[in-house]
């Protein structure tokens, strides 16, 4: 005989407490009478009050009683006082069900995550029927189908339910979620159960001490395989229109592997390559595909083996779009060589008459000149005539000399040359929110108008004075473009790999601000940056993007990862029990307890209870003589 909710200090402070309060209440009523009279008028005033004196004796003490024996019978209720021994009690287990990728492969006709479940529902057929369950499905997280639960459909159902996913399996820290769970949530701590094949990656090789009560059940599976590891593309950094695929293969067996691979995009073939993989030896392979056109790009193995889900990546790649941008010059030839040298744009010459103001997309350049209405698009303004500029001229320098750039803004950036002199040059008087963008002593040179559109002016032509020659004039008009479309000096890169800790490496050491790590339905995922290295981590399949200034960096976590090695603990029982356990031998009586107690507690209230009417016989109550009031 045991408590289960509460211990024996605890009941019996509970029990004393209760009691002293119930005993208090009946020495505390004074039982007063009620008398009626005639009027007031008989009453004589008396000198001194009378003493009224506490009555030490208790009025009706088998009422007393059978209410302590009911608190006591209610008390015991609520402490679950239970029959038999203390030790074999229910217990709560925790069943760990292994849904990492590697579950999907098949021996036979028969997946491995079949075979675990099967194992699953024949532990819990051998568990007594009072203990309770909690089913955790572990692959990179661990994550509870249940709560400690003794209801047998809903564990069968939680266990059906489980499929593989696409995330390799982190047994470390499904053990310590188990070992937190029965620590914080268990009455009594059963064992915890792991049920699969027990596949996990190489930096999980120094796994912490398995726990005391651990039974590891495992699903026997194939030990030949081979698959893709990870596969990257991005664009040249020479040539844009050329993309760049860089593949890495991996043997996971015991023995040497021949494996050939193909490429291909949009179904035409980009290359092939047999790798001669040696047992756990990775190796890699480059391709280059030139094309401006989106498309599929897919790498597949050609190959059969237990786990075909690593045979296949596919990648969506973007097209590479030009911007175009439409020159309304007098004297195009000046200006042919600094739009041929950026690459990326698709630049158009026309005389000013044939200005069209319907333009709504890409850049709008207007030399010496200002149409009748301004662009609705992006424009560029070279020397405009005063009173039609869009940045008000404030007056005309002669023999002015370019003194800074404002270094500070992506416009100025990485533009140095000093002390250009011009022969003419018009300084803007700015609003608030423009930006100077190169100043002589007395105002700006050249200033950029945010917003939508934007707007840049010139109050020089850049080819006609001593600019001509200088390298800082393409990068300014690059600086200008990039300003105006960032998009298309994007670089891309797009990989496929595994979900998971993801890391990257940065060009350079960037401001984490100015990084943003989102998946595909744009919600933002945390992450850290530590000098040029950025991790984050996903925790189930799908695509991220990662934003870094000019930089988009694509990750499609869909690859699966079946893992190096097979775990295997050094402690701990090992596969199922040999026979179901016998059932509990202690009973739970709570129930009658409580249904003992609030029968008391009537029977008290309906025998001597306030609210019970005494019998009087009709005879005595002829006999009894009314009283009037005094008049």
């Amino acid at each position: 005989m045991f408590f289960l909710n509460l211990s024996l200090p605890e009941f019996l402070g509970l029990l004393g407490s209760l009691s002293g309060v119930v005993v208090a209440l009946y020495l505390l009523d004074r039982m007063r009478k009620k008398h009626t009279v005639s009027t007031l008028r008989f009453f004589a005033l008396s000198d001194k009050p009378p003493v009224l004196k506490h009555r030490r004796k208790l009025q009706q003490p088998w009422s007393l009683i059978l209410q302590l024996v009911s608190l006591l019978l209610l008390l015991l209720a609520i402490a679950q006082l239970r029959l038999g021994s203390q030790a074999r009690s229910s217990r709560d287990h925790v069943l760990i069900l292994d849904s990492s990728a590697w579950m999907a492969a098949r021996t036979g006709q028969v997946r491995l995550i079949d075979q675990a479940r099967a194992a699953a529902r024949g532990y819990v057929r051998t568990l007594p029927s009072s203990d309770r369950v909690m089913v955790v499905r572990a692959d990179v997280l661990a994550t509870p189908a249940t709560l400690f639960e003794s209801d047998r459909q809903k564990i069968q159902q939680a266990i059906d339910q489980t499929q593989p996913g696409a995330a390799p399996l982190n047994i470390d820290q499904a053990l310590d979620f188990a070992r937190q769970a029965q620590r914080l949530h268990s009455q009594q701590p059963g064992e915890i159960v792991f049920v699969g094949a027990g596949r996990v990656a190489g930096d999980e090789a120094a796994l912490a001490a398995p726990p005391p009560n651990l039974r590891f059940v495992p699903i026997a599976s194939p030990a030949e395989h081979a698959g893709l590891r990870k596969v990257g593309v991005r664009r040249s950094l020479s040539d844009p229109d050329i993309w760049e695929v860089f593949i890495t293969v991996k043997n996971y067996g015991t023995t040497p592997r021949s494996v050939p691979l193909r490429v291909q995009f949009g179904g035409a073939p980009v290359g092939t390559r047999r790798f001669e993989l040696k047992p756990g030896v990775e190796e890699s392979a480059a391709f280059r595909f030139k094309t401006r056109a989106a498309g599929w790009l897919e790498a597949r193995l050609i190959t059969r083996d237990a786990f075909q889900q690593d045979d296949r990546a596919v990648l969506e790649l973007p097209a590479r779009k030009l911007l175009p941008v439409m020159v309304y010059s007098a004297e195009p030839e000046l200006l042919r060589p600094v739009f041929s040298s950026i690459s990326g744009i698709q630049a158009t010459f026309l005389p000013p008459s044939s200005y069209d103001a319907n333009i709504k997309s890409g850049i709008v350049l207007l030399d010496r000149f200002a149409p009748p209405s301004p662009p609705a698009t992006e424009s560029i303004w070279m020397e405009p005539p005063a009173g039609k500029s869009p940045i008000p001229i404030r007056t005309i320098e002669k023999n002015a000399k370019l003194k800074r750039w404002r270094v500070d803004s992506p416009l100025g950036a990485g533009l140095r040359a000093k002390d250009l002199e011009f022969p003419s040059a018009e300084l803007f008087r700015l609003a608030p929110d423009d930006v100077a963008i190169a100043e002589s002593d007395a105002g700006a040179l050249i200033a950029a108008r945010p917003g939508k559109p934007k707007t840049v002016v010139f109050g020089f032509h850049p080819v006609r004075s001593g600019m001509k020659y200088s390298l800082t004039t393409p990068l300014l008009f690059a600086n200008i473009v990039r300003w105006m479309a960032p998009d298309i000096f994007r670089s891309w890169e797009l990989t496929a790999g595994t979900v998971g800790t993801v890391d990257l490496e940065l060009e350079s050491e960037t401001d984490p601000s100015a990084i943003h790590v989102a998946t595909e339905d744009g919600k933002t995922l945390p992450f850290t940056v530590d000098a040029r290295r950025l991790r984050f981590f996903a925790g189930s399949a799908g695509i991220v993007r990662v934003l870094t200034g000019d930089r988009e960096m694509v990750y499609s976590l869909t690859l699966p990862q079946p893992g190096d090695f097979v775990w295997k603990p050094s402690s701990g029982k090992r596969g199922l029990p040999g026979r179901g356990p016998l059932e509990p031998s202690s009973r739970d009586i709570w129930q009658w307890l409580a249904l003992l107690g609030g029968v008391g507690l009537l029977l008290d209230w309906v025998l001597y209870g306030r609210m019970r009417t005494r019998y009087v016989p009709p005879s005595q109550a002829e006999r009894r003589v009314l009283w009037r009031k005094a008049s």
